[in-house]
């Protein structure tokens, strides 16, 4: 059997950038594809803090229907946006081999961060993680794609905005004054992109499947484990790194008040044979730490 496999997508020009990496790569391998851009909530609204939605998956839920209705066979995301539990139906099939983690700071100028300052970020983790280190700087708010927060950061009288390198990096947009952020916990899963595919849909998950890097695949699990077991979502202040070197996977993982004050961390070495239960055992070890009573105090202030 051939088909045209259709793949979903947001229409930021990250996300089509994306989506047509994608399409390359199936198209190499033969397969005849086309895109189909549909608009996400996440993307319509932008006066409201993400976490003020009440739902994680703001930027995949609008692709999901679109998958569940068969309007799309399969779709592509920044995995970091991509809930740990997917909907009913739909499969994780394909890693693709991972950008930068990195989070970097996109500055105005030159900046002296031990002095009083103003940073934009839309995320949570980056905003704890920021005023944990510079507790007398203020974060302000930070929302849109990519373009739109670079303009925002022109516009506005801040000394600099946080973005992940991976995103910047794919669409050439880096600014020539950046700062890498070496000290911040990346989100799990940053500088990765998924696909995802209809479960019963056995031509496109074979397809698809071609596409995997098993590094990624390996390294974004142990992550998500992590902050699936933390049962953070994707908005919680939490960070996980993992890394493979050699035969061993090196996890670095945080979780943080909202108001960076608490931090509990955790770094970690294991046999890459032992991946599987890796990113809960690390969970479970923060959560015993006291993460328990820092991640009840975030749903409540959530839920504020």
């Amino acid at each position: 059997m051939t088909k045209i496999i259709r793949i979903g997508t947001r229409d930021s020009e990250l996300a089509l950038w994306q989506a047509n990496h994608v399409q390359d790569k199936l198209r190499d391998l033969g397969y005849n594809t086309e895109i189909v851009p549909i608009k996400s909530v996440g993307d319509i609204v932008l006066d409201k803090p993400l976490y003020e939605f009440g739902i994680t998956g703001i930027f995949t839920k609008t692709l999901d229907v679109a998958m569940i209705t068969n309007q799309v066979d399969i779709a592509v995301h920044s995995m970091k946006d991509v809930p740990t539990a997917l909907p009913l139906g739909i499969e994780q099939v394909a890693v693709l081999e991972r950008e930068s983690t990195l989070d970097i700071i996109v500055k105005k100028g030159e900046v002296d961060f031990q002095a009083p300052c103003t940073i934009a970020t839309g995320s949570l983790r980056r905003q704890a993680q920021w005023l944990n280190r510079y507790p007398n700087h203020q974060v302000v708010d930070l929302r849109g794609n990519v373009n739109t927060r670079l303009q925002k950061l022109a516009d506005n009288p801040w000394e600099g905005a946080v973005f992940a390198a991976a995103g910047l990096n794919r669409i050439n947009k880096k600014p020539a004054n950046f700062q890498e952020l070496d000290w911040m916990i990346p989100a799990p899963a940053q500088g990765a992109m998924v696909v995802v595919v209809m479960a019963n849909d056995d031509y496109c998950k074979e397809a698809v499947a071609k596409l995997n890097n098993q590094e990624a695949e390996i390294c974004t699990h142990v992550e998500r484990m992590f902050l699936k077991t933390l049962e953070g979502g994707c908005t919680a202040p939490i960070g996980a790194l993992a890394t493979i070197i050699d035969d061993e996977i090196r996890f670095k993982g945080g979780l943080f008040s909202l108001d960076g004050a608490q931090k509990i961390d955790i770094e970690k070495t294991i046999s890459i044979d032992e991946y599987a239960e890796f990113g809960q055992e690390c969970a479970r070890e923060i959560l015993s730490r006291g993460g328990d009573v820092i991640m009840a105090q975030i749903k409540k202030d959530l839920k504020k």
